[in-house]
């Protein structure tokens, strides 16, 4: 199933009926996410970007991908705390009336930790990295279901390569976090025909011994595909991607 799925995307280049919808990117930064914001951009949605930093390279991913998208709204950094979050969630969802599509970019690697960082640390940590993807899809999810919107919520986790010792460790831990999430929550609103899936990259104890998606091209690909009609079968999925160079 999972293979054919990303054979299916590789092999699909256009999906016209998803010109039009309504698709937030969040955790966008100079080096993620930019092929998958060109990608819906070609397919003539409508765009809420949302960057994790602002510099000139992010402004370049807004303007390269405003002359293809049918609209296009951004916004900065946000603070991650769950008030934040959910206003946040709230201005996203009524730029353009709704959300067909949500996808989340979180990152694996480590924030700095004290050598003397216990368990309890690092499951705090590992939280508020959670925090915005959890609130977001339940209340992205919410508002479709109001409005009977058989939408796609995609966390796609990212890893910088090479990462080892504790960074692998981290993101280990973060990404088993994020799978039991994406599956809890796609069983949580299956019967609201909105569907939760997962990208995620090869961490310690993987035991593919070679990478499903080989760069974020591929992941950009997936991603369409599950938008897609295509897709709509598919739903507490989680696919395994190679770390970004």
């Amino acid at each position: 199933m999972l293979m054919s799925a990303i054979d299916g995307a590789r092999l699909s280049a256009s999906y016209p009926e998803l010109a039009g919808k309504r698709v937030l990117i969040t955790g966008l930064t100079s080096s993620c996410g930019v092929d998958v914001v060109r990608a819906f951009a070609e397919h003539k949605t409508r765009l809420i970007l949302q960057f994790d930093e602002m510099s000139e390279q992010t402004q370049a991913i807004a303007e390269i991908a405003a002359p293809a998208a049918l609209e296009i709204k951004a916004f900065g950094p946000i603070d991650r705390t769950q008030e934040q979050v959910v206003q946040f969630a709230r201005s996203a969802a009524q730029a353009f009336g709704g959300l067909d599509v949500v996808i989340n970019l979180v990152p694996l690697a480590p924030v700095q930790l004290e050598p003397s960082a216990g368990t309890s640390e690092i499951e705090r940590i590992i939280a508020a990295r959670l925090l915005l993807p959890f609130l977001l899809s339940k209340i992205a999810a919410n508002r479709m279901s109001l409005v009977l919107t058989d939408g796609l919520i995609l966390n796609v986790a990212t890893l910088s390569a090479p990462a080892t010792g504790a960074a692998q460790a981290f993101a280990a831990v973060t990404k088993a976090a994020l799978t039991n999430l994406t599956r809890a929550q796609a069983e949580e609103w299956a019967a609201k025909a909105i569907r939760f899936n997962a990208i995620a990259p090869q961490t310690v104890g993987t035991a593919a011994a070679e990478p499903c998606l080989a760069g974020e091209p591929d992941v950009a690909a997936l991603a369409l595909y599950l938008a897609s009609g295509r897709g709509k079968s598919l739903s507490g999925h989680v696919f395994e991607a190679q770390p970004t160079k």
